[in-house]
């Protein structure tokens, strides 16, 4: 069970979502493979975690973006067009 606090988003989340989006945007417009981007950004996110929190909370935080890859959460985003050069 989450308590109020972890389910309040932090005020800059929205930028920071931003921001990580046209990084996305600039990888992909330098013909980085989606996979390699990803695992940059997720490689980046787990070391910050690592630097900001202690390993009870980072392994909350992989739970709960697990249970959204396993209850098909993440399938209701939206997809990148497909790149006929790839």
């Amino acid at each position: 069970m989450h308590t109020e606090s972890e389910q309040q988003a932090p005020e800059d989340l929205s930028h920071a979502g931003s921001v990580v989006d046209k990084a996305i945007e600039y990888m992909l417009e330098q013909n980085i493979a989606p996979i390699s981007a990803a695992s940059a950004l997720l490689g980046g996110a787990l070391g910050l975690l690592s630097r900001t929190m202690d390993d009870r909370s980072i392994a909350s935080v992989l739970r709960q973006a697990l249970d959204s890859v396993e209850s098909g959460e993440l399938r209701s985003l939206p997809t990148l067009p497909k790149d006929p050069q790839r």
